[in-house]
Parts: structure tokens; C-alpha cells; sequence
């Protein structure tokens, strides 16, 4: 069974029978088998097997640090071993939980932006070693996969990768600390049939106090999954 590569994404392969559709995904050796069609599934499951050395897991339960539950009404994607992991590597396990990722109207600035403006809050210092600050942002990005609701805070942070401060890290770890509070939260892919696509866009005028750019989101259903969401900074005003 030949499979026709995506010219967008190199590890996907897709093949379309009739009114069917058999998509492989590929990430190094993990191979992820799905489609429209059960028994066309299984056939392509045979003819891997027989063509490489491969071991068949079975259902999906468990893919690239993201967990699969399934029931009648849908299946949810949540990633909470790897949030649980987090929220203990940063030791806050018995540490107070909070109930937003950052602060109300909290503003964050960089350390070129104070000397402009000549702070002089002598707490809020540059870090010393900001590799640990690097390593958690990029693990939060990781988990927006199936967290967008940590999105907006994610993309504020990141913002400081160069040159994080104090305010920095104690925003990033108040983002744990709402993990640690929701750490089962992913996205929920409802069953049923559904051809309606939405999107929702807003923006927030003006929000950044360094450049004064606005921040805009988007996000996009079909049917009641959540399919696609961004943050993006928009140009000067």
C-alpha cells in the first residue's frame, strides 16, 4: 500500500481509499497508525509488520509524553505524568497551589527596559544562571500542547529567555504552581459526526509595556474540538 508524503510535515504519510483515509505518523522509531476505517488500519498494521522489525502496542494509550483516555463521549488528551514530573523537579509537590498561570495585570520587563527607566527595585535582579530558567520555559512549551489555557503566560515568559530576571522566575513557577492545582487538564476530542469549522479571534490593545505592540489570539473548533491556537504580537502602534 503506497502512502503519499505531506510536503508540509516530512513525518506524515497519508492514503486515501474511496471515501477512507489511513494516516501513519512518524517520529524517529515511534510509528502512530489511524483512520477513518478499522479493518484498513489493521491491513496496514500487517503489511509494516511485515516489512520491518517492529513490535504492535496495540490501542494508543501513551505517545510522545501525551496520555490517551478513551470513553463513549470522546477521548481526552492530557500530558499530567509529565506535569506531575515538573511540578516535582521544581520541588513545589507540597508547595501552596495557584489558580491563574500569572499574577492579575501583572507586567513583566526586561532587564534593558529597567535601565531605561531606571528601576531600582534592587530585588528584581538578573539571574546568574539563567539555564534553569531556559530549561523550565521550554518544558512549559512543551506542555501547551495540551494546555492552552497556559498559553498567554507561556508566551509572556519566553519573551525573557536571554536575560531573565527574579520577577521571571517566580512567574514561571507560579505557572507550575497552577499546574500542580490542574495537573489532568488536556483537550477533549468529543465523538460524533461534525463538517462546522470556527474560529475566535481577539486581541488586547497595546498590552506589552516595553514596545506598546498588541497581543493577538486565535483559536479554532471543529465541532466542539479544539484543533488550533496562537498568540502572536502584533506590529507598533
Amino acid at each position: 500500500m503506497d502512502f503519499t508524503q505531506s510536503h508540509y510535515d516530512y513525518s506524515l504519510f497519508t492514503k486515501r481509499i474511496g471515501a477512507n483515509l489511513v494516516v501513519i505518523l512518524v517520529y524517529v522509531d515511534d510509528l502512530l497508525v489511524t483512520g477513518s476505517n478499522l479493518l484498513l488500519i489493521q491491513q496496514v498494521r500487517k503489511d509494516l509488520q511485515e516489512n520491518f522489525k517492529m513490535k504492535d502496542l496495540g490501542e494508543l494509550k501513551y505517545f510522545l509524553g501525551i496520555e490517551f483516555s478513551r470513553s463513549q463521549k470522546g477521548i481526552l488528551m492530557c500530558q499530567r505524568k509529565y506535569a506531575l514530573e515538573l511540578v516535582s523537579e521544581l520541588s513545589l509537590a507540597r508547595g501552596k497551589s495557584a489558580y491563574t498561570p500569572l499574577e492579575f495585570i501583572q507586567k513583566l520587563t526586561s532587564v534593558e527596559f529597567d535601565q531605561i527607566v531606571k528601576d531600582s527595585d534592587s530585588e528584581d535582579v538578573q539571574l546568574e544562571e539563567k539555564g534553569n530558567y531556559q530549561r523550565l520555559v521550554g518544558r512549559l512549551l512543551y506542555l501547551i500542547m495540551t494546555r492552552p489555557d497556559i498559553a498567554f503566560a507561556v508566551q509572556v515568559l519566553s519573551q525573557y529567555m536571554h536575560a531573565p530576571k527574579t520577577s521571571h522566575m517566580k512567574a514561571a513557577e507560579r505557572v507550575v504552581r497552577y499546574i500542580k492545582s490542574t495537573p489532568g487538564l488536556g483537550l477533549f476530542k468529543p465523538t460524533g459526526r461534525c463538517n462546522k469549522l470556527i474560529a475566535y479571534c481577539d486581541s488586547d490593545w497595546g498590552a506589552c509595556v516595553e514596545s506598546r505592540r498588541s497581543v493577538t489570539g486565535y483559536v479554532v473548533k471543529f465541532g466542539d474540538a479544539l484543533i488550533s491556537w496562537k498568540l502572536k504580537k502584533q506590529g507598533t502602534i
